[in-house]
């Protein structure tokens, strides 16, 4: 019954089957493995009361305090969506996963602490409380939202499932994160008030902001959309749309929302999926261009994002005034881009899984590691997980995409911020 009722709502739904290259079936078999271990991360670290997400753990699967004492909110979103993942390749039973997306969306709607229907960015996987100094976060609950309405999508049977994520979204205010301007801040904190930051060029707010202008309450204008910098980068023979910033703010917000043939009605950018293709392969060229100083890169090795470093977690990956690279490599950047770029993403994994074994574990690959250096993360972080586990499901079959644009009516998100798809034979 739950696969009739499952294959009837990807029937309805918008959006079609990801143009992805032919996989062989060593390519199959590796990401099945790659997947199955990100998903399991989302069941093993989530608490089983409130369904929150750790937002690290050991590589082993093990806690170490003081980051593993706090949840990640934008972990859960991707957790909602690896349940429903999960489900549609029988790692866990549909009833199971529905119970703990139920368990998950209940207590973020009806316990966990908010403001103005915004949730802190780590909290107490216990029982949802701030944690630290933590702000009040609009990118990592536009995360959570996007998840539950994955899911209410994913289990169309599941009342429980859609009353929640309709009133996840409905709760929260878009018009209050303004903070009186037109562009949405990137957060609050009580001693401080909003974040002075805006969400004003290309960057992981894409998805955010398409959510925000299409809001069922408190919209915000169009101009939360339009407003925002289209700064081009050139590097090598790429020109695309971008903050300079790390690779993950392409990957993100593209996880979910299906922008393939969509072009801005404002801006230089004609598609915004292959501008991230553009910036991905551009990514890769500069770590191709640097292994003179540091060998380990090569054309089927490269990727660095934000992520952990032998200095600590570290933001780089912008390729104007990225923080000094080390030689570090960070699996989730190509992992991230598998949707993207399957050609040059996929061998980078397969190839780093067979030369670099002590970085493959419970849960896939380590955070990151340096070849050069012997350094390598102790640790998993849920967000890198969470983007490889729906990259490499939305290459195999867009399933991420067509969930998400059906449980929040994709097509709405697009009008409202003034978007266009462009015709394709593929839809």
């Amino acid at each position: 019954m739950w696969r009739t009722s499952f294959a009837l709502a990807l029937a309805l739904c918008f959006c079609a089957r990801a143009a992805a290259q032919p996989l062989n079936a060593g390519e199959q078999a590796f990401l099945d493995d790659l997947q199955k271990r990100a998903f399991t991360y989302f069941i093993e670290q989530a608490d089983p009361v409130t369904g929150l997400v750790r937002d690290r753990a050991g590589a082993d699967g093990s806690h170490k305090p003081p980051h593993a004492d706090a949840a990640n909110i934008a972990a859960s979103g991707f957790a909602l969506t690896a349940l429903c993942i999960g489900a549609s390749r029988g790692w866990i039973a549909p009833d199971q996963a529905r119970r703990r997306a139920e368990t998950a969306l209940e207590f973020a709607v009806e316990k966990s602490t908010q403001v103005r229907g915004w949730f802190y960015h780590f909290v107490n996987p216990a029982d949802g409380s701030r944690m630290w100094t933590s702000e009040v976060s609009s990118i990592d609950t536009g995360f959570l939202i996007a998840g539950a309405l994955t899911a209410k999508s994913c289990f169309p049977e599941d009342a429980k499932i859609s009353r929640l994520a309709d009133a996840l979204y409905r709760r929260a205010d878009f018009k209050w994160m303004l903070d009186g301007g037109t562009l949405l801040s990137h957060g609050w904190t009580p001693e401080a008030g909003f974040i002075k930051n805006r969400w004003d060029t290309c960057s992981e707010h894409l998805l955010l902001t398409l959510l925000a202008v299409a809001a069922p309450q408190n919209p915000a204008p169009q101009s939360a959309w339009t407003g925002w910098r289209r700064d081009v980068v050139r590097y090598s023979s790429y020109t695309f749309v971008s903050a300079d910033a790390p690779l993950f703010v392409h990957q993100y917000p593209q996880a979910w929302a299906d922008l393939r043939w969509v072009c801005d009605s404002t801006g230089p950018v004609k598609d915004f999926f292959a501008n991230s293709a553009d910036a991905t392969r551009a990514h890769r060229q500069y770590c191709v261009d640097a292994s003179s100083r540091y060998p380990a890169y090569m054309p089927q090795v490269w990727g660095f994002t934000a992520s952990d470093s032998a200095r600590g977690y570290t933001a780089w990956g912008g390729l104007v005034s990225s923080p000094e690279m080390d030689g570090t490599l960070a699996p989730a950047a190509a992992a991230g881009s598998l949707m993207f770029a399957p050609d040059i993403a996929l061998p980078a994994l397969m190839t780093m899984k067979e030369k670099y074994p002590a970085a493959w574990g419970r849960y896939g690959f380590a955070d990151a590691f340096n070849p050069g250096t012997g350094w390598q993360s102790p640790d998993v972080i849920a967000i890198d997980l969470g983007i490889t586990l729906l990259s490499a499901e939305n290459l195999r079959t867009g399933d991420v995409w067509r969930w998400f644009m059906c449980g929040a009516d994709g097509e709405r998100l697009l009008e409202k911020s003034g978007l266009k798809r462009r015709p394709s034979k593929s839809i």
